[in-house]
């Protein structure tokens, strides 16, 4: 079977696989987003691979089936009298989920070039978004976030010091547009694990993803918007030079995968890689990101469909 190719003739609307596929996938990514928004024990796990079973679907059954599991979860949400975790999980979850598998292609068996670049024009978007709806609001983007810093370092019992507010503020976009776009490169990665373990479809790994080398010019453009920023008022600019460098770390990471498929001992220099990542977090993202600038630059000379070295 093939992502967007399972059919069946009769039986009704019951037996379409494609349907049962988006209310049960829908259902369940409800359920997980529901359980993390209302703060049940491992509700946060729950929260952030609520997206599993949309992109499950979507590599198994096509991008109708995905939009369908995102309509279907959207109904059990409103249902649920939550008009705002339908809101949450439609913006963070739902509409990025069908963009990146309407830009895969083929029920996610295409080019993972541009759902790549759009894990940083997402967010820089919403970012963009979100200065432009608070430009009337008092302090627009970065008053709102100060306000929920201030908001949450109260709810945790700590004083709400100006210095660690104003370092929050810088930076609380970007973290949030981060770990969105990690959450649904991993909720992917292993969907298209799943799909392929259980013959569904053949989706590419997502080692092989390579950036369109035009993406670059994006994260440079934001870097000379926040180099030309007052000091001071440079919160949003640096928030979305932040979320467009993910991309490129995010290619480094592939990269690295790729660059070290048959090494001996593979697993231990991954995982001592990730573990040294969580600990020293900035300077190693530095650098895997300019490795990721290096590879885009070199690597995709060939072009949109150059094929990824191998080892």
């Amino acid at each position: 079977m093939q992502g967007g190719g399972v059919r069946q003739q009769g039986g009704g609307l019951l037996s379409d696989p494609w349907l049962l596929a988006a209310a049960s996938a829908g259902l369940v990514s409800a359920v997980m987003a529901l359980w993390g928004l209302r703060g049940l024990p491992l509700g946060t796990a729950a929260l952030w691979l609520s997206p599993m079973p949309l992109f499950l679907a979507g590599i198994g059954f096509g991008a109708r089936t995905l939009a369908g599991a995102v309509g279907v979860a959207a109904l059990a949400l409103l249902v649920s009298g939550s008009t705002v975790a339908l809101g949450v999980y439609v913006a963070a979850f739902g509409l990025p989920a069908v963009l990146l598998m309407a830009a895969a292609g083929r029920g996610g068996q295409g080019d993972l070039g541009l759902p790549l670049a759009l894990l940083g024009i997402l967010p820089a978007a919403a970012i963009l978004g979100g200065a432009w709806w608070l430009s009337g609001a008092p302090g627009g983007l970065e008053g709102a976030m100060r306000g929920a810093a201030e908001a949450g370092l109260a709810r945790l019992g700590l004083p709400a010091d100006a210095n660690v507010i104003a370092s929050l503020v810088r930076v609380k976009a970007a973290a949030i547009g981060f770990w969105l776009a990690l959450a649904l490169t991993v909720c992917a990665a292993i969907a298209g694990g799943l799909a392929a373990r259980f013959g569904l479809a053949a989706a590419p790994a997502w080692r092989d993803a390579r950036l369109p080398a035009w993406y670059l010019a994006l994260p440079g453009i934001a870097l000379g918007v926040w180099a030309a920023a007052a000091e001071g008022a440079d919160a949003v600019p640096l928030s979305l030079l932040l979320v467009l460098t993910v991309p490129v770390l995010l290619h480094g990471l592939a990269a690295l995968h790729r660059r070290t498929a048959g090494l001996k001992g593979r697993i231990f220099l991954l995982a001592g890689l990730y573990g040294a990542l969580v600990v020293f977090f900035v300077p190693l993202a530095a650098v895997v990101a300019g490795y990721g600038l290096y590879d885009t630059l070199t690597g995709n000379r060939g072009g949109r469909g150059a094929p990824p070295p191998r080892s």
